[in-house]
């Protein structure tokens, strides 16, 4: 069995009816010979001793408590237990635990307890004076601190803590001796509220965040978290969060509760960034509580905000309005990017119809507006707005683009603005280049456009931005290299002076390694093989980085075999490509041009030899229907006269059986002629009329018949009969 070590500290349950702790390590489940089965094995930490060895029985009853929690009995009031920092270990030692057992992992105890009062490990782990919490003294503070401390080991402890917490006012008590010792002084004991605090977030729970977050109690918590024993002096966030820190009403919020929502999310967002400590591996969800905490918060406060009827109705009158000022503008658009920000904790279907409501209320007019102001600060901040709506929904983004292009009368887009901050980005690391280069790509992208029968994004999308923008995205690209410009055929020449050359190169590869069919007939029709073919003439013999990257261009076309560029290449450079020999790329290339070409040679055939097979079955079909034909007549029975077999078949007729010169064969073909007993004489060879190939393959021809009533009404009319081409099939 493959080991699984995970690490958990091992309980024991002495005779006193208390839980010591033999110390951590990692656990795995192995088989040992000596004890002939699948064992648990912790294994220390600190050195290579063994804290724990234990053979799983096949009729010990294991329990999993709490998630990470497996506790056992190996023998009459000697009790074990495992407390795993992680779910995943726990749940894979039980796993190995039920597999020796052969029991369902499902299960929350593996076998059947026989006496209750043996096996009821919760009143073994609850019956312990661990729980006596101490009294909320200032002489116990270090007492308390350790407790608290101790007990964050087992989830089970930190159960039974939290349901004394929160059902009484321990917290608040603990909060009044913090007012005691700082008017005494007491920085020890302010220490030790500090451990007690933040031991008591850890416990992650959210009927305990209700306790310390409430209006009352919250700046003391801050309070409390100021005095870290790593600090050689505490903080003064208290001061910073009530002086410096300034909530400013941007609209007058009307509605107290919201208000104190927002105070508070604020504050616990402050508690969470900077005053608690980055967890480690181990406390990583330690604080998970905390962060939905939080999140849930900001929900609350987008949908109080959303249902406001005036609130944001009158923060976009503001915004629109020709006679704010750039300080007053600055301010709602903040706001409004918090706003935004808060909006990204909202469910799909909420935020959809969030931004609904803000295109309603003409978010995008707005930002089009402002993204043409001067101040760096309101642009910028625009722009992060922009990109919280491209992020809810690019669709609804590109719906706006296109009809705003319908109803633009003086031709200035939105979109075209963004292009110009995109690219006039003063930032000389781009930031806000690179940052609205993200929203770019996620606008073009085809993957997340709509395709329906009522709507096609890609193609009118697509279509709208390379005939209406793309000219400015790409002006910066043609300015820099402009002087390198083929006045001819609008590619960048490959000059072996060029310092774009291989750039040039780079992006010919990239289009290449598309494999698109459509790059690859603009690459041809447009000639762009000469430039390359050019520079690798021109550079010669020398072996450098454009002689490689041109070598390399060439042997992916041939080790793909990409037939239409192979084809291209051969027909229109091989001649002057031919000498160089110090690679072989160039005669693989011809090579499969030759079997190309051979191939298709070879299909022709074949499909020549189904035409002809195709033409000679109906041949032998019509002539079969003539000579039924013939039969009839002659037992006085009426039948249809046959068409010709240039009119059953024209197309076929014309390539592969008319002869060239009909003229020349005129008056040597040999007409039926009927015998004394009217049967139809047909000749047994045939002039010149047919194909040579095809003559061999029968000796039977078709023409039409006529009606000896209609050869007499000939005669009389000395009308000469109309001739048939005779084919030899």
């Amino acid at each position: 069995m493959t080991d699984k070590c995970r690490r958990a500290k091992v309980y024991f349950l002495n005779r006193d009816k208390q839980w010591e702790d033999l110390g951590s390590g990692n656990v795995s489940s192995t088989y040992v010979e000596q004890l002939q089965g699948v064992c648990l094995l912790v294994q220390s930490d600190s050195s290579d001793a063994l804290i724990l060895e234990s053979k799983i029985n096949a009729n010990t009853p294991y329990q999993r408590q709490q998630e990470t929690l497996i506790v056992w009995s190996e023998a009459e009031s000697h009790g074990m237990a495992l407390s795993f920092q992680d779910t995943k270990g726990c749940q894979e030692i039980w796993e190995d635990i039920c597999r020796v057992q052969g029991k369902d992992p499902s299960v929350s105890i593996t076998q059947d307890l026989i006496d209750d009062s043996d096996y009821e490990f919760d009143n073994l782990l609850e019956s312990s004076d661990v729980f006596d919490l101490p009294k909320c003294e200032l002489s116990k503070l270090e007492e308390i601190s350790d407790f608290i401390t101790s007990v964050l080991a087992l989830p089970i402890h930190k159960e039974r803590l939290a349901l004394i917490l929160e059902n009484g006012n321990y917290i608040k008590n603990l909060l009044q001796l913090f007012h005691t010792c700082e008017n005494l002084g007491d920085t020890a004991g302010l220490r030790y509220l500090h451990e007690i605090i933040k031991s008591i977030l850890f416990l992650n729970r959210p009927s305990l965040f209700e306790i310390m977050f409430s209006d009352e109690c919250i700046m003391d918590v801050v309070g409390c978290l100021e005095y870290d024993p790593a600090l050689a002096q505490p903080k003064r966030h208290r001061e910073f969060l009530t002086q410096n820190a300034k909530f400013k009403e941007v609209v007058p919020i009307t509605g107290c509760e919201l208000r104190q929502k927002i105070h508070q999310t604020y504050r616990v967002q402050y508690i969470h960034d900077i005053l608690m400590p980055i967890p480690s591996v181990f406390e990583e969800n330690l604080l998970s509580s905390l962060t939905t905490f939080i999140f849930l918060n900001k929900m609350e406060i987008v949908r109080m905000l959303q249902e406001d009827d005036n609130f944001l109705s009158e923060v976009f009158v503001q915004l629109r309005s020709e006679t704010i000022d750039d300080d007053r503008q600055r301010e709602l658009l903040l706001f409004f990017k918090e706003f935004c920000a808060f909006s990204q904790t909202l469910q799909p279907p909420n935020r959809d119809a969030l931004l609904k409501t803000l295109t309603h209320l003409g978010i995008l007019p707005v930002l089009k507006i402002v993204m043409g102001k001067n101040d760096l600060q309101i642009r910028s901040t625009a722009s992060d707005i922009f990109a919280y709506l491209v992020e809810y929904s690019p669709s609804m983004i590109r719906d706006f683009i296109m009809e705003e292009a319908q109803q633009s009368i003086d031709g200035k887009l939105f979109i075209n603005l963004v292009i110009e901050q995109m690219t006039s980005d003063t930032d000389p690391e781009l930031a806000g280049a690179v940052h609205l280069m993200g929203l770019f790509r996620a606008l073009l992208d085809p993957e997340n456009m709509m395709s329906t029968p009522s709507k096609c994004e890609k193609s009118k999308f697509l279509n709208f931005f390379y005939k209406h923008c793309i000219h400015n995205f790409i002006a910066p690209l043609f300015a820099t290299t402009s002087e390198n410009i083929c006045e001819g055929d609008n590619v960048v020449g490959f000059d072996k002076n060029n310092t774009n050359c291989p750039g040039a190169l780079r992006f010919m590869r990239s289009m290449i390694g598309l494999q698109d069919e459509l790059y690859n007939c603009y690459i041809i029709n447009g000639n762009l093989f000469e430039p390359v073919v050019n520079a690798l003439l021109e550079n010669g013999s020398r072996y450098n980085m454009l002689n490689s990257a041109i070598i390399e261009l060439f042997e992916y076309i041939r080790v793909e075999n990409i037939k239409s560029l192979i084809i291209h290449i051969v027909e229109k450079f091989y001649k002057v490509l031919e000498s160089i020999e110090y690679v072989q790329t160039f005669k693989g290339l011809k090579t499969k041009y030759d079997q190309e070409k051979d191939q298709q040679n070879q299909i022709r055939k074949n499909l020549h030899a189904i035409l002809c097979s195709k033409i000679i079955c109906s041949d032998i079909s019509v002539s079969e229907k003539k000579e039924e034909m013939c039969i009839k007549q002659d037992s006085g029975e009426e039948e249809p006269v046959m068409p010709p077999l240039e009119d059953d078949f024209p197309d076929f007729y014309d390539k592969f059986i008319k002869p060239e010169n009909p003229k020349e064969n005129e008056g040597k073909e040999d007409l039926p002629k009927r015998t004394s007993s009217g049967s139809c004489k047909v000749p047994s060879s045939h002039s010149a009329g047919g194909a040579d190939e095809m003559s061999s393959l029968n000796s039977s021809s078709t023409v039409a018949l006529k009606d000896p009533d209609d050869e007499e009404k000939d005669e009389e009319d000395e009308t000469p009969p109309k001739k048939k081409p005779h084919l030899s099939s």
